[in-house]
């Protein structure tokens, strides 16, 4: 076993991420290469949760932007969660990689639903574990969602992998000379207003004490550089 710099990780991916070149749905290749980076940081000896978002297949408040009832679009938002989990536990059992999704709304002939009891069980017996559905209720994204999930867990970090390797002052997509961040506070994050995750993800991390560490997930091995104490990323902490 390796010294791990965090040894209980919560990996938050974006939904978007599995998409891979395509505008819609779960690319295999790239739920493949996520689950092998997650089965090289087990290797390590990382304990590891994760939680997938779901704009790749569907975003709830699209519903409401149209009209709709935001309610029932954030539940059909959950549900794309449960089907990107189902994709990335079943490429990490065909790994070898023991998995288990357990989702925040009771659909038993599905998967396991979520209790901390339950999960903090599997996690011992030394697998990963998918929470699914969000937090179960209408509102809260899936980024608030991992933040609860992280504290639950009692994380020693949440790590979230997105299209940038870090975090900037505005999106270097957009704004070439956007400032990118080593470091940075959760105080900091919320008093600029940056966008990395919403203001009740950074705040419930700030309250429990998780940094934040956000990194590119299209970087070969770079969740395992971070466990090690390296990579290339930013860090969210106080």
């Amino acid at each position: 076993m390796e010294n791990l710099k965090y040894k209980r990780i919560l990996l938050k991916v974006s939904g978007e991420a599995l998409m891979g070149d395509q505008s819609f749905g779960i690319d295999q290749k790239v739920v493949a290469r996520v689950a092998q980076d997650i089965q090289k940081a087990q290797a390590l000896g990382a304990e590891i949760c994760v939680v997938i978002g779901g704009g790749n297949i569907f975003r709830g408040v699209s519903v409401a932007a149209q009209g709709g009832d935001r309610v029932v679009g954030d539940h059909m938002g959950m549900l794309a969660t449960v089907m990107n989990c189902l994709a990335m536990s079943n490429a990490l059992n065909a790994m070898g990689v023991a998995a288990v999704p357990l989702t925040a709304i009771a659909m038993p002939e599905i998967c396991e639903s979520f209790t901390q009891r339950g999960a903090k069980r599997h996690l011992e017996e030394g697998k990963v574990v998918l929470f699914a559905a969000g937090t179960g209720n209408p509102f809260f994204t899936t980024d608030s969602g991992a933040a609860l999930r992280a504290a639950e867990m009692g994380c020693d970090a949440l790590m979230k992998g997105t299209q940038v390797d870090g975090i900037y002052s505005a999106d270097p997509k957009k704004v070439p000379d956007a400032v990118r961040y080593d470091t940075i506070s959760h105080a900091e994050v919320l008093k600029q207003g940056l966008k990395v995750m919403d203001a009740a993800a950074i705040a419930l991390a700030q309250d429990s004490n998780i940094p934040i560490i956000v990194f590119s997930i299209h970087e070969p091995d770079g969740l395992v550089a971070i466990l090690q104490g390296g990579g290339r990323a930013t860090v969210v902490s106080d």
